[in-house]
């Protein structure tokens, strides 16, 4: 969680630190909010761990008027947040994640609360480019490869033309190769074709993509 505190603290530098001034730490924010997938997440009926995927951060109304500007910066980093404890945890999500910035009355200046939730949503699945870029996935398969109609075009010379597909399978996602020369990796070993799970790493020649299931 390193870096993700290390994002976080750069909101308090240039414009975000006037929003600061009340007391709020971004970094004690983002940590609440892992707290909160902590402690309410539940066991999936496969076993395995499910977390919250909805979450609610609570401000008083002075600072939520104070974040209202940049208010999707915070929370998309505190999305990311959660996204990275839940890998390191091994825990799954059944829905997108989602962060809501909440005016609360009964809250004082500098105070904040966190509340999580469960929310069950359709399929849902996004690709991160080396360049940080998420794309969404959806019920419509993506090729990638380095000819212009492919829907990810990938400029490396060690990817084929048509070098791979992602498609919807299942309560999932699948990557498979598409006969290219130099093959699709996922974490590292050859594959033809491969269920995606959270945090997966494709690598297509020298590039290297992440799959996130929410």
């Amino acid at each position: 969680m390193q870096g993700f505190e290390k994002r976080l603290e750069k909101l308090v530098e240039g414009t975000f630190s006037k929003a600061f001034r009340s007391g709020i730490e971004p970094v004690e924010v983002g940590r609440k909010v892992t707290r909160a997938l902590d402690a309410d997440r539940q066991v999936g009926v496969d076993g395995q761990p499910v977390a919250p995927n909805n979450i609610g951060v609570y401000l008083c109304p002075e600072d939520f008027e104070r974040f209202s500007s940049f208010a999707d910066a915070l929370a998309r980093e505190l999305a990311e947040g959660a996204r990275e404890h839940a890998r390191a945890e091994g825990y799954h999500f059944v829905g997108p994640v989602t962060v809501t910035l909440v005016a609360d009355d009964e809250l004082k200046a500098g105070e904040c609360d966190v509340a999580a939730e469960i929310h069950e949503g359709s399929r849902v699945g996004s690709l991160v480019l080396p360049d940080g870029r998420r794309l969404p996935l959806g019920e419509e398969t993506m090729t990638l490869g380095r000819m212009s109609d492919c829907d990810i075009v990938v400029a490396d010379p060690r990817v084929s033309r048509r070098h791979t597909e992602i498609r919807a399978a299942g309560h999932g996602f699948v990557v498979t190769d598409l006969g290219s020369m130099n093959g699709t990796v996922v974490n590292g070993s050859p594959v033809r074709e491969h269920p995606l799970e959270d945090g997966d790493e494709i690598r297509l020649g020298n590039t290297v993509l992440r799959f996130e299931a929410s």
